[in-house]
């Protein structure tokens, strides 16, 4: 399995480079209008099983992948997280059951791929895949902290920017840090996920 927490600093600096390289579609979060049609879409491999980390190389192709199929549906990807057994993204939509049906067959497609690859086959990859639409600028900016601290409450890294797979430099770099931990004191995390995101590795 990938796993960041062993990398050497090198490994981890020449990563990140690669990851902010890349040009992966981000938008500015909204300051006044956190807009209606925004959800949370979170997917998590079967028994979280870690099989989008099963490398470096399928996590950035996974990564690139979700990232234009959500974008195909999409007015807006606020923020994602990609970790080596589910993900998470928080996009602007008018066509929610369009991009869940949309991440469905992406689903189907890298099971048969991935299963393929690691010699796996009728292997179950995925664990469905739900969509939560955000009740209030409170409830939106929250879940903005909540992708972005994901990979910290997994223990993955100890700060937002150290993992590569998730919108969160970009997201510092165009907020400002000093806003960005305004946001993060006034839309504290307190239960959020509770009894839904994947156990702790």
């Amino acid at each position: 399995m990938y796993d960041w927490r062993r990398m050497a600093d090198r490994e981890r600096r020449e990563a990140l480079a690669a990851r902010r390289a890349a040009d992966l579609p981000w938008h500015r979060p909204p300051h006044q209008d956190w807009g209606e049609g925004a959800y949370l879409l979170t997917a998590a491999c079967y028994e979280h099983a870690p099989i989008i980390g099963a490398t470096p190389q399928r996590m950035a192709e996974w990564e690139r992948t979700l990232l234009e199929t959500v974008a195909a549906f999409c007015g807006q990807v606020h923020a994602w997280c990609v970790l080596p057994n589910h993900y998470h993204t928080l996009v602007e939509t008018t066509q929610v059951k369009t991009l869940v049906a949309g991440a469905g067959q992406l689903h189907g497609r890298t099971s048969h791929a991935w299963n393929r690859e690691d010699c796996s086959r009728g292997r179950k990859v995925w664990h469905g895949c739900e969509e939560r639409a955000m009740r209030s600028e409170a409830h939106f900016w929250a879940t903005m902290n909540y992708v972005h601290h994901n990979p910290v409450r997994h223990g993955y890294v100890t700060r937002w920017e150290d993992w590569p797979f998730s919108s969160a430099s970009q997201y510092l770099a165009g907020m400002g840090r000093e806003e960005a931990e305004r946001i993060w004191r006034s839309y504290p995390l307190l239960d959020y996920g509770r009894g839904w995101d994947a156990p702790e590795m």
